[in-house]
């Protein structure tokens, strides 16, 4: 309530298993995780940053209070 009046909007991203170099660094097999999804890959780095540039995006200016499901359907 504080920060609407300011026009400042607050929402978060969630995203699921995402290649990065810490992704592959970390032990977990990428094919297994890949098949959790409907599109049968992890999430790309690309992937995430579009949904983050729509979140801090004019567009979203109505939209507060949000968790962005970024996870390509994972589960």
């Amino acid at each position: 309530m504080e920060l609407g009046e300011r026009g400042i909007t607050v929402n978060t991203v969630s995203l699921e298993p995402t290649e990065t170099e810490m992704y592959a660094n970390s032990g977990d097999e990428p094919k297994a995780a890949a098949a959790q999804s409907p599109f049968n890959r992890l999430g790309k780095t690309e992937d995430i940053a579009d949904v983050v540039a729509f979140v801090m995006s004019d567009q979203c200016r109505w939209i507060t209070g949000q968790t962005f499901q970024a996870g390509g359907g994972y589960v």
